[in-house]
């Protein structure tokens, strides 16, 4: 059994697909076949969809939907979250270099 989207590509389990009625996004969760036509069950709604209204959209793309739909003090929070999880793994980089930085006593001394 073949599901297709709205262009012909093939919908599979954990593709990404927007439902052209409303443009909500969600991962595919299952595909079926019936007398009706095919369906994706999408796991953001938990419903079935006519895979006629379905579109096929790429990781990116997906994200960027999902994040347009969540309120903006959630989007703000979780941006801010990235940004803290970019500086933490920066400061490990940093502190690896510096490791390595020798501190004895036979360093030069500064002053007179």
């Amino acid at each position: 059994m073949e599901v297709a989207d709205t262009t012909g590509k093939t919908i599979l389990k954990g593709s990404h697909v927007r439902y052209t009625g409303t443009g909500s996004a969600g991962e595919v969760l299952d595909v079926k076949s019936d007398d009706e036509g095919t369906w994706a069950k999408i796991d953001t709604t938990d419903l079935w969809y006519n895979s006629e209204y379905l579109e096929l959209i790429n990781q990116r793309d997906y994200e960027r939907i999902k994040l347009r739909g969540k309120p903006f003090k959630e989007r703000a929070e979780e941006e801010e979250t990235t940004k803290a999880r970019k500086d933490v793994e920066k400061a490990v980089k940093l502190k690896k270099k510096l490791e390595d930085v020798d501190m004895s006593n036979e360093l030069c001394d500064g002053g007179g």
